[in-house]
């Protein structure tokens, strides 16, 4: 058995961090708002990068509760309550979303045209439609709000009873759920960032985000695990698989975007069809062609190579770097993506500032609702029936021990683990 990468003993104080979210938003939104009165075109695309960013990171995190309770996994048991967390900051993302629903016919040039003269448009309605662009808004903010609610709901009540009830529900919920996360995810993201430019055809884009989404999720999942760990809030329930799976998940994500993103290209370069073709075309314009080497170098080279290593996956001083450098390589994806469209020419290098200011406020927003909701409940599933699992205790089947041995094992399952420490 390896070591585990973090000694239980060496607790970290983030007191002195407490009031870095309200400090965030301090900060950026005076940055953003001197962006909104200056240029408020720039601004309103560097809000939606900004925002696309933090909803992906939301909607990882549900995707990485669905998938714990669709395969009924034993080794995520001990981070599923904060990725539960951050996946119901989905709800409240509606209010970030204001800004961009306020200026949406800035951001995008569809709604100004006339589907009676552009047939690409036409061939799109009535969804790309303005009362359509709100409609379908309201509604996907309604399905996360539901999904979310109804795990953390029976996610609390396995917390309170530790019956077999919460544990089935979940799963009910996580099977339907699965089918409403995968096409509300693909309509936000296709209403919200393939419409920039609607003539563009791509039936992938919805699995291309998904992908780039788990990514970051994932690499954030882990600095969190490492966070708690070291403040010895998760020191007891957690095992070194947890660590290795992790890297695992990121470095099979890692090659999946990728796939992703090549068949993409490869199909539309491939079927050299001018609706199709466009898009990329712009993107080869200016400083775009090098922010694609970044891509294609950074977000996919870079972290594959690291995660080769078996052992690495386990090296905090190794793998937090890596994972804030998913950040920033998501965020690079994001603005390919995006910031073409007002500057097809080549990244806007002068508005820099305003991307910072927008995504500092969005970071502090979340990390602000994040920790309120931590704040509030236990860390971690108490009467979780797979949480031994997750710590690596394994008990011989009940046919094979005694009754006193029997009713032992279920008291250690009933009784909640013993932690210390919480992020004041």
């Amino acid at each position: 058995m390896q070591d585990k990468p973090i000694a239980a003993n060496d607790h970290l104080d983030l007191s002195r961090w407490r009031n870095v979210p309200q400090i965030l938003m301090g900060a950026g939104g005076i940055l953003s708002l001197i962006g909104l009165f200056a240029a408020p075109k720039e601004f309103a695309y560097s809000w939606l990068v900004a925002f696309m960013f933090f909803l992906s990171l939301c909607l990882g995190a549900l995707f990485l509760v669905l998938a714990h309770h669709l395969f009924d996994a034993g080794w995520s048991v001990p981070i599923r309550r904060f990725c539960e967390h951050i996946a119901s900051i989905l709800p409240w993302m509606a209010l970030p979303f204001l800004p961009i629903a306020l200026m949406a016919k800035t951001i995008y040039g569809w709604m100004s045209a006339n589907p009676a003269t552009d047939h690409a448009l036409a061939a799109k309605q009535p969804l790309f439609s303005v009362p359509m662009f709100y409609v379908t808004a309201a509604f996907c903010f309604g399905v996360w709000w539901f999904l979310t609610n109804r795990l953390r709901y029976w996610s609390f009540k396995q917390d309170e009873t530790g019956d077999a009830l919460p544990t089935y529900r979940m799963r009910f919920y996580s099977g339907i759920g699965v089918f409403l996360y995968a096409f509300t995810l693909t309509l936000a993201v296709v209403m919200w960032m393939k419409s920039l430019q609607y003539q563009w055809f791509s039936t992938m884009y919805g699995v291309y985000y998904f992908a780039g989404s788990a990514w970051m999720t994932l690499a954030t999942a882990y600095v969190i695990t490492m966070i708690l760990d070291r403040q010895g809030v998760l020191t007891e329930v957690l095992h070194e698989h947890q660590y290795y799976f992790l890297g695992s998940l990121l470095f099979a994500f890692t090659v999946f975007y990728a796939y992703i993103h090549f068949a993409q290209y490869f199909i539309i370069w491939n079927g050299n069809m001018p609706e199709e073709t466009f898009w990329y075309v712009v993107r080869e314009k200016g400083t775009w062609w090098w922010v694609g080497m970044v891509i294609i170098f950074g977000h996919f080279f870079v972290p594959f190579l690291a995660l080769l290593r078996i052992d690495v996956k386990n090296k905090f001083t190794f793998m937090v770097p890596l994972c804030l450098w998913a950040w920033l390589m998501h965020w690079v994806d994001l603005a390919f993506n995006i910031m073409p469209v007002p500057h097809p020419d080549g990244f806007p290098f002068k508005w820099l500032w305003l991307h910072i200011g927008c995504w500092v406020f969005l970071a502090g927003y979340v990390a602000f609702i994040f920790l309120k909701k931590y704040a509030a409940h236990p860390p971690f599933p108490l009467k979780d029936p797979r949480l031994i699992e997750a710590m690596g205790l394994f008990h011989p089947v009940p046919t094979q021990i005694s009754g006193g041995e029997l009713g032992e094992a279920q008291g250690l399952r009933d009784a909640p683990p013993q932690f210390g420490g919480s992020i004041k």
